[in-house]
């Protein structure tokens, strides 16, 4: 056989085993992030970055892919994560907890598939002020990049008047993340597949269903801190929901809270315009890396939950 037949035979028989292998066009794993930490993010107990995963891949399977874990009921919750185990602490229940992209499941973990760029987050925590934390904003940049359950979800951004410079900073912060937003009037995004990111004042922010039951408490809002009627004070909280610290000018606030089964609602907040800038500058992956809210300020970069 001619030498040129012979290669063309060559890349064909090439073509054809790949093909064999389940490589064909737009054919690939998924890819997805574990973190796992305790006490509300803490103290990290490792992380990992896993690739080529069976699309069928489920949270709880990646999870023991990476980490030794004990289950419970027949496999489908975790009891302990690297020894360390749900239960009683100090006469306070903590458990396992896990987020994806940002959103607390309250489905099992081995009910739970993956899709490809999913951040998921364990941790193990004191439960008892708050059973349910419905979104938490330490997996920045998502939800915004890669959405929930696999979609993608419009992302609006909402600003109310006097925080120009803290809505440009926000609107540049997730442009640069890859979600570059819609801008539109203060309500009009609101929806089951819409993600908002809401910038203004707690005054302003407070009429807004979802970021009202901030006012409520950590049981009601999923968020460790609370303003002063006046919105001029920031209330910091410990794991029990007690002020552990009270902030004024300057202070800022980055959280995300869940309005019944609506997409995950993020506030950029403050008791000023220098805080709600400070906290629009505070979108960023680093900074916001295990924190279940971020407050910020004249006191630097405070996580939430406050230790006790």
């Amino acid at each position: 056989m001619r030498p040129r037949l012979v290669a063309v035979a060559l890349v064909l028989l090439l073509a054809a085993g790949l093909a064999g292998c389940g490589l064909g066009a737009g054919e690939r794993g998924v890819e997805a992030r574990v973190l796992v930490t305790r006490d509300f993010g803490g103290d990290e107990l490792g992380g990992r970055i896993v690739g080529d995963l069976p699309e069928s891949e489920t949270v709880m399977r990646l999870l023991q892919r990476s980490f030794d874990v004990e289950t419970r009921f027949g496999g489908g919750f975790v009891q302990s994560i690297e020894g360390v185990a749900g239960g009683r602490e100090d006469g306070r229940a903590v458990d396992w907890f896990f987020y994806v992209n940002g959103m607390w499941s309250d489905e099992g973990a081995a009910e739970v598939e993956l899709h490809d760029g999913d951040r998921i987050w364990w941790d193990r925590h004191d439960w008892t002020a708050a059973p349910e934390l419905g979104a938490v904003v330490g997996s920045y940049p998502e939800p915004f990049l890669h959405g929930l359950e696999g979609r993608r979800y419009p992302v609006v951004l909402e600003c109310y008047d006097d925080v120009e410079a803290a809505c440009d900073a926000a609107a540049a912060r997730l442009d640069a993340a890859g979600a570059p937003p819609a801008r539109q009037a203060p309500g009009t995004g609101t929806g089951a597949e819409t993600l908002r990111l809401v910038v203004g004042l707690w005054p302003q922010l407070r009429g807004d269903p979802a970021l009202a039951q901030l006012d409520d408490g950590p049981a009601a809002s999923g968020v460790f801190a609370r303003f002063g009627e006046d919105g001029a004070t920031l209330a910091l909280l410990d794991a029990r929901g007690e002020e552990v610290r009270t902030l004024g000018e300057g202070t800022g606030l980055v959280a995300a809270t869940r309005l019944e089964r609506q997409a995950p609602t993020w506030m950029v907040t403050g008791t000023d315009a220098a805080g709600v800038l400070a906290a629009a500058r505070a979108l960023d992956e680093r900074r916001l890396s295990r924190r279940f809210a971020l407050a910020v300020g004249p006191a630097g970069d405070l996580g939430l939950p406050l230790e006790g």
